[in-house]
């Protein structure tokens, strides 16, 4: 893979690396959103939800649009969503494996 396009996908990455991110792209995901209504979806500050919506468009996951006082909000591609469902289910399947081990460590400690 080309340098240029590894630290790209590492900046998208980045981008996507935090929970309150994940959760305005979960808001996104429904469609353009207002900044106003994202907030009380997110449940976060004005200023720190500016802030995290501020990263993930310098890293051209999501554009803005101004309407009028209004600011709403779009993701650029949404094949971003595949990704972050391959995540998921990488997550869950770690989880799982995770889950399965600890149980078979008990079981150990038991006959132990």
């Amino acid at each position: 893979m080309n340098k240029a396009i590894q630290e790209r996908t590492a900046a998208i990455f980045r981008a996507l690396a935090h929970p309150l991110r994940l959760q305005i792209m979960e808001t996104l995901r429904r469609g353009p959103c207002c900044v106003c209504k994202i907030i009380p979806r997110v449940g976060g500050e004005q200023s720190n939800v500016s802030h995290h919506l501020a990263i993930l468009r310098k890293s051209g996951i999501v554009q803005c649009d101004k309407r009028g006082v209004e600011v709403w909000y779009a993701v650029t591609d949404a094949r971003v969503f595949e990704i972050m469902d391959l995540m998921n289910g990488c997550v869950l399947s770690n989880l799982e494996r995770s889950r399965s081990l600890l149980e078979a460590v008990r079981q150990s400690i038991d006959e132990g």
